[in-house]
């Protein structure tokens, strides 16, 4: 595995990041604690999840399952990058959110990073990521919560998701009038058949040296070889990829990637993870496997190499959006 520092940090974080969504909802706490082990054991030291994942009525369920993990000891917790997310309302899905219980509000921020270290078990989350903007919160506030937990040693870094280019800099200007280092990271969508962030989020992240770590990096199985499961009869198309694959447009486009890769005997979900860690200020993707054959599969992607006429392909196929404001002005 290789590592590479995590922004303008000094922390070394593994080129794949283990997304733990799945863990919960659709992979039971045995099998997800074996992933977790085999990821280990792969050189995977950076693992992503989120307050609410586990979802419905379930919230919280995924960073027990991590916290259930991590007591097993053997130095699993020094061997881990651990990073999760605060802003969505840990109540049940339909319980309407009682007031300062969701959001980036100091108190929400001080309630929720002690719930998700009592579920994880930890005494410290590495990086403490805004799971989406508060338009509602100033800046000054949320920086102010951050120093606090800082000084507390409850986080050693912040980080972003879902931002756009303006608020990484935004939140990084507040940042540096307080004396702060803001934001380390940014967790974006981002992957070949979605190339937006390439105008804004990216360069703005490049610019304040955060680390990009794009998520949905298969855009929701579109790029993991969904025609040929489907041809198959290995995967029914669902979700994001069934309502993606109604554009013609779309699935002929898919129908490339899929006819270019198997020309050169690869995986298409492979290579698009692969074509990922090319990309200029990527940190590395997260996986969200449910299955250790996916993790395997996703391993294999960080040691494979793409040559340029393959790149030139890729880029022939999903173009991306071009440099900002070139793309959108001349």
């Amino acid at each position: 595995m290789e590592y590479t520092q995590l922004g303008r940090t000094g922390l070394k974080v593994s080129r794949i990041v283990l997304g733990t969504m799945n863990f919960g909802p659709q992979t039971d706490e045995a099998d997800s604690h074996a992933i977790m082990d085999a990821a280990l054991d792969a050189g995977v030291n950076f693992f992503d999840t989120a307050n609410v994942y586990g979802w419905g009525e379930n919230k919280g369920r995924t960073e027990s399952i991590i916290g259930s993990w991590l007591a097993k000891g053997g130095g699993r917790r020094d061997k881990v990058v651990l990073a999760t997310k605060v802003f969505g309302d840990m109540a049940p899905d339909e319980t309407p959110t009682w007031p300062n219980h969701d959001r980036l509000s100091a108190v929400n921020i001080r309630r929720a990073v002690d719930g998700s270290l009592k579920r994880l078990g930890t005494d410290h989350i590495d990086l403490y990521q805004f799971h989406h903007i508060d338009r509602r919160t100033p800046a000054d506030e949320i920086w102010q919560a951050i120093d606090v937990l800082i000084t507390q040693g409850k986080i050693l870094y912040a980080g972003s998701s879902n931002y756009p280019g303006y608020k990484i800099a935004q939140a990084n200007e507040a940042a540096a009038r307080r004396g702060m280092m803001g934001l380390v990271s940014e967790q974006c969508l981002y992957n070949l058949a979605e190339r937006r962030a390439e105008m804004e989020v990216i360069p703005a992240a490049r610019e304040y040296g955060l680390g990009v770590i794009p998520w949905s990096p298969l855009h929701g199985g579109l790029l993991g070889g969904v025609l040929r499961k489907e041809r198959d009869g290995a995967r029914r198309t669902e979700g994001r990829s069934a309502t993606a694959l109604a554009n013609t447009a779309v699935r002929e486009k898919v129908q490339a990637y899929e006819d270019l890769l198997e020309k050169h005997g690869l995986e298409p979900g492979e290579v698009a993870l692969a074509w990922l860690l090319t990309r200029p200020g990527v940190t590395g993707p997260i996986v969200g496997p449910r299955t250790l054959a996916q993790l395997e599969s996703a391993v294999r992607a960080s040691q494979l190499t793409l040559d340029d006429d393959l790149l030139t392909a890729l880029d022939g196929i999903f173009p991306g959006p071009g440099p900002s404001p070139e793309a959108f002005a001349w």
